[in-house]
């Protein structure tokens, strides 16, 4: 039976994602697990896989078209199919032809034609067919949408239609009476000197939007600890004394498989606030930030607190090469829990994080400095490093926060309990 094949939700806030093009065409044969076509997400480019096999017999959307999450972009079947009630209407891409059809065989019923662009229909919020960035761009630009027509599938209003319907209607009014205030808008650059503006990519643009309904919405505070790391940094020593050098453990290792151990006696920092409840976490998958060209993505090894040291080490050796080469795939930034977010090798004292929303916690961590210290009352050098968690007062409390880090700060100075 033919299946669809669509959108997925690449992280929490994403609505939307953009096609970039296609690596299957109509005929082929697909595999479960096989890369079909590339997407792009507000945080980076990804490869889509099939999760049915069959023949491709339908495209339903086009090359740089902007799709809802959860839209269907392709169908996959058998390949004497027929799925002509299968295929919504607009679609442009011929179904593949049947291998060898019966003389007699009756032709499939056509596709309805698809509504003209800027036409009404009660299927559409305000009686428009326009993709969900095309609404918000015509919300701010005071846009009519049903005077701009759609060059998108099946006659869709498209982003770039609207900016273009914009550009040639300058003295165009405000049609919808019931907009949200306009953002401030930002102080004039100072006259003279030289200035170079750079316009923001989609990774800015969302770190941006996501940063700033975090810290508008999200009680945030914070709860900072200091851990001696002679110990870990000893242990890591020594198991990496054994270990080939493309399979080395990271101090961020440690530090993950740390956090995920004591998140189980926290199921609050394990958590997102919903409202009226607190949704607790069954499974523990601790993200972790990396940074790349243009921004940060969170990269999130699953099930952290029963996986081996090794395989965290293994996982995030990979995902961090994956997010830096731009190609991540869609597992490798959903379903985290908490996040930690390590600057320790940019000779950072310390620092507070803000939280990734639908998060409840994240975890700042510093540089391992040699400092002075007191052992037993005598001035010695030791090894410490400061870390902060930033918690949602609305999901928990300070004590609770703190308790979460003694149970951290005893697991990092008895590392021999991260491999038990």
């Amino acid at each position: 039976m033919a299946e669809f094949i669509v959108m997925p939700k690449l992280g929490f806030d994403m609505r939307e994602g953009v096609l970039v093009g296609w690596l299957k065409k109509v005929g082929d044969e697909v595999n479960k697990g096989d890369v079909v076509a590339e997407i792009e997400s507000d945080k980076a480019t990804l490869e889509l896989e099939s999760h049915v096999a069959g023949v491709l017999l339908r495209l339903l959307e086009d090359e740089g078209a902007v799709v809802p999450i959860g839209a269907n972009l392709a169908i996959v079947g058998a390949a004497d199919e027929d799925i002509s009630g299968l295929s919504p209407a607009g679609t442009t891409t011929p179904p593949a032809p049947a291998a060898t059809p019966a003389p007699t065989e009756p032709a499939p019923a056509p596709l309805p034609p698809a509504p003209p662009a800027g036409t009404a229909s009660d299927e559409f919020p305000g009686g428009v067919k326009a993709t969900p960035v095309a609404r918000r761009l015509a919300r701010e630009l005071g846009v009519d949408l049903r005077q701009v027509s759609g060059t998108g599938p099946g006659g869709r209003v498209r982003k770039t239609d609207v900016a273009g319907f914009s550009e040639s209607q300058p003295a165009l009014p405000l049609m919808v009476p019931t907009l949200p205030a306009p953002e401030p808008t930002p102080p004039p650059l100072p006259a003279g000197g030289d200035q170079v503006t750079v316009p923001l990519t989609r990774l800015r643009q969302a770190i941006a939007r996501r940063m700033t309904e975090s810290k508008t919405t999200v009680p945030h505070f914070y709860v900072t600890s200091e851990i001696d790391m002679a110990p870990a940094l000893a242990l890591r020593k020594q198991i990496n004394a054994l270990l080939p050098e493309d399979e080395k453990v990271t101090v961020n290792d440690l530090i993950v498989k740390a956090a995920a151990l004591a998140l189980r006696d926290f199921p609050n920092l394990n958590a997102a606030f919903a409202g009226d409840q607190i949704i607790q976490h069954k499974a523990i998958n601790v993200g972790s930030a990396v940074a790349v060209e243009g921004g940060l993505l969170t990269v999130v090894q699953k099930n952290t607190d029963t996986a081996t040291l090794s395989k965290i080490a293994a996982d995030n050796r990979a995902m961090i090469a994956r997010a830096r080469a731009g190609k991540i795939s869609p597992d490798d930034v959903q379903d985290g829990t908490f996040t930690v977010s390590n600057l320790g090798g940019f000779d950072v004292d310390h620092f507070i994080a803000i939280i990734n929303p639908p998060d409840a916690a994240i975890l700042a961590i510093g540089s391992a400095r040699q400092v002075p210290v007191v052992v037993n009352g005598e001035l010695a050098v030791g090894t410490r490093m400061k870390v902060t968690i930033s918690a949602d007062h609305r999901a928990t409390d300070g004590a609770e926060a703190a308790r979460y880090l003694q149970q951290f700060k005893a697991l990092m100075e008895e590392p021999m309990r991260l491999l038990i």
